[in-house]
């Protein structure tokens, strides 16, 4: 392994768009440290395009119109006992990772979604690739959980601690924190930002994230109550979504700068620092940037599996309060924003869950045990040739 450019292969999926950010906040990790051996490989929609396709808009779907279904599939996975469905789901990219791993010859496997093809690889092969999971959310879902998993690197030392129940070793497991973007953690001052997106620095700005695909439903109702029921700013983020985008065009002729909308927002940080409170769905990495900036958190009708159960742990933590009919998500933005000690109440719980420069630490920590277990191989290869030359 060449330690000044290692071969790097950085796994996903594209359920959700947290693991491919992560993916990307990896990826861009290691093109500023000079390293030019590195991609990123989304392997279920690389060996199966259509049915990753199909599977994919079922996801999206199940926010919406499925989430008993959801419900049913997160937890059942998670419980999952059938020797036959898992084999199914460690085999699922198994051909093409092979492919993969004979064309590029990696030094290193990253997985930043639970693709169990890669453990299956070593276990199968006997070749020893260094390989690391990143969990995702402030939760466990088994499917991450591989006895061929080298290191896991985690958002919380609660979860941390719900690994080391399924047996897996403590040394294994790293609270990094989860990566996302660099500007997180960049000092901008605010005033300018006001300027930039023509919001008023006076009144209290309510920021909503409909999630990457425009999932929150209802949005148009919710932002015209808001805005004629009190002089606040409201900014909502569609993201992919041009339909609601569309759909919210006459609240921005009708209500002028109080109100803007806007699509995908790739310096999204900038919209955290000045909003007063963000409503959003809790995927993993939004709560991850949420820690970042300290804006205080109300998370909506969060649906059934991993959302429910980020949903849980931060409204526990007091970091965030949970909602789930409109009529109380509009109480509860009007009753935050007159009470500023629980505002600062929540600011200060999200800061405590805050892990700086993620990106870095598991870069740096991959790097270094992916040279200890390199070592270790050639340690045991050379003792082994000793051996046979002793009893020859």
């Amino acid at each position: 392994m060449d330690k000044r450019n290692p071969k790097i292969i950085i796994l996903t999926a594209s359920y959700g768009n947290g693991h491919l950010q992560v993916a990307n906040s990896l990826y861009q990790e290691c093109l500023a440290r000079g390293f030019k051996n590195v991609r990123i490989c989304n392997l279920y929609a690389e060996s199966h395009p259509f049915f990753s396709e199909l599977t994919e808009k079922l996801y999206k779907k199940s926010f919406t119109f499925g989430k008993q279904f959801y419900k049913l599939f997160y937890y059942g996975t998670d419980r999952m006992q059938s020797k036959k469905l898992l084999r199914w789901y460690y085999q699922y990219g198994y051909k093409r990772l092979t492919s993969l791993i004979q064309k590029e010859k990696p030094d290193v496997l990253i997985n930043t979604f639970p693709i169990n093809s890669v453990a299956e690889f070593r276990r199968r092969t006997g070749i020893v690739i260094p390989t690391f999971n990143i969990i995702t959310d402030y939760c466990l879902h088994r499917l991450w959980l591989h006895n061929e998993i080298d290191k896991y690197y985690v958002s919380t030392k609660e979860l941390k601690s719900k690994i080391l129940t399924e047996g897996i070793m403590e040394s294994k497991i790293v609270v990094s924190g989860i990566p996302i973007r660099p500007a997180f953690s960049e000092v901008l001052e605010k005033k300018l930002l006001f300027e930039k997106y023509r919001f008023s620095s006076n009144k209290d700005l309510i920021l909503i994230l409909a999630g990457a695909q425009g999932v929150l439903k209802n949005l148009k109702d919710t932002c015209e109550i808001l805005l004629k029921s009190t002089n606040h700013q409201v900014a909502v983020v569609c993201g992919n979504n041009l339909s609601l985008r569309n759909e919210l065009a006459s609240l921005v002729s009708r209500y002028g700068n109080r109100f803007q909308s806007f699509g995908y927002v790739e310096k999204i940080d900038e919209l955290y620092r000045i909003a007063s409170v963000m409503v959003t769905k809790p995927g993993g990495i939004t709560l991850s940037e949420a820690t970042a900036i300290g804006t205080p958190l109300i998370l909506y009708k969060p649906v059934p599996g991993q959302e429910t159960e980020n949903a849980l742990f931060f409204t526990e933590k007091g970091a965030a309060i949970t909602v789930r009919q409109q009529d109380v998500l509009i109480d509860t933005i009007d009753s935050l924003l007159v009470d500023k000690e629980w505002q600062m109440s929540i600011h200060t719980a999200l800061k405590r869950l805050h892990l700086p420069q993620s990106h870095q630490v598991i870069l740096d920590d991959i790097l270094t045990e992916s040279e200890r277990i390199v070592s270790s191989l050639v340690l045991q290869k050379n003792g082994n040739q000793d051996s046979k030359k002793l009893g020859s």
